[in-house]
């Protein structure tokens, strides 16, 4: 049986520093970090979905995590087909005269492979500290199952190679009737992780929660349950507190799935206030996830090497 990391999708939410969750001694961006680190084994880069993260600051996440520590890392928005502000991609690379929000179409064939050099070397100083588990490669909601929609996917995960890759759908249509078999017959086939995702259902951006694993690692995203997900704002959709009874199903679940693959990434990504880091450490309690080893202590000041992720702006998660 595969093991089974547990932890959150953000380290940095402004939420969640201001919840006091953090003790007043992690003040800055490198003593938050090594305090969670010292808590969860597994962390979810949400900053690089609006952002490229500087490669600097991949290298000192590196640095502050102790080995065994794991960071996968959601694509850049504009990758995976959103529509981008253009103040977001690197100055060098924003197009004259371009609106304020920008698709992949939008750039010339030179900037678009541009932006992707960029963000492999993110992944590089990660992934050369074996801190990197997967590029998450997180689907909009308008994608529908479809041939064009199959090969942009598999085109997508090729960009992000040599490094392992999950996709999490956001369109009901990829598990309609025989989709769903085909689906995942397709993440077999090029050796990319399925999401599954705990969210509300009967939305057309729910997937069903598919605890399969057509790739290793396998990976679980917890959304939560909120009533207001169809029309509430961002922290509304995402306000939910899982009951004890909701996580030891989960834990049982977990097991389970830990039987086909040889390692379970689970995310909570209810981030309001806290509640994800609450909801993580009792899962991991249930599931005896064991304590990660000390980590660095922070840079001695003056050490202006990486900044640590930013809080995490309005958008989609």
């Amino acid at each position: 049986m595969g093991g089974i990391r547990v932890g959150t999708s953000s380290w940095a939410d402004r939420t969640l520093i201001d919840s006091g969750w953090y003790p007043r001694s992690a003040n800055t961006p490198a003593g938050r970090l090594a305090h969670y680190a010292q808590r969860f084994d597994l962390v979810e880069v949400d900053t690089s979905y609006y952002a490229l993260p500087a490669v600097e600051t991949a290298a000192a996440w590196a640095d502050r995590t102790p080995p065994g520590f794991t960071f996968d890392v959601k694509a850049f928005s504009l990758f995976t087909g959103h529509p981008t502000p253009t103040a977001a991609l690197p100055a060098d690379l924003r197009p004259a005269g371009a609106p304020d929000r920008v698709r992949w179409r939008d750039l010339s064939p030179d900037t678009y492979d541009e932006l992707w050099s960029r963000f492999r070397a993110v992944l590089e100083p990660l992934a050369a500290a074996d801190r990197l588990g997967v590029v998450l490669l997180q689907l909009p909601p308008w994608l529908r199952y479809g041939e064009p929609a199959r090969q942009r996917l598999v085109d997508l995960a090729e960009r992000c190679r040599p490094y392992r890759v999950a996709v999490e759908f956001r369109n009901g249509s990829w598990f309609a009737g025989d989709n769903g078999f085909d689906t995942l017959d397709l993440l077999h086939r090029h050796d990319l992780s399925y999401v599954c995702v705990d969210m509300p259902q009967g939305h057309p951006s729910s997937v069903p929660p598919l605890l399969v694993a057509p790739a290793d690692p396998a990976v679980v995203r917890f959304h939560g349950h909120s009533p207001d997900w169809a029309g509430g704002d961002k922290q509304a959709k995402f306000r939910y507190a899982y009951s004890d009874d909701e996580l030891r199903h989960w834990a049982d679940q977990l097991v389970e799935l830990a039987g086909q693959s040889t390692e379970v990434h689970v995310l909570f990504n209810n981030c309001c206030a806290g509640q994800a880091q609450r909801d993580a450490a009792r899962l991991a309690e249930l599931l005896d996830v064991p304590v990660p080893a000390a980590v660095p202590g922070p840079r001695e000041p003056g050490d202006r090497r990486g900044s640590g992720a930013p809080a995490r702006p309005g958008g989609p998660r």
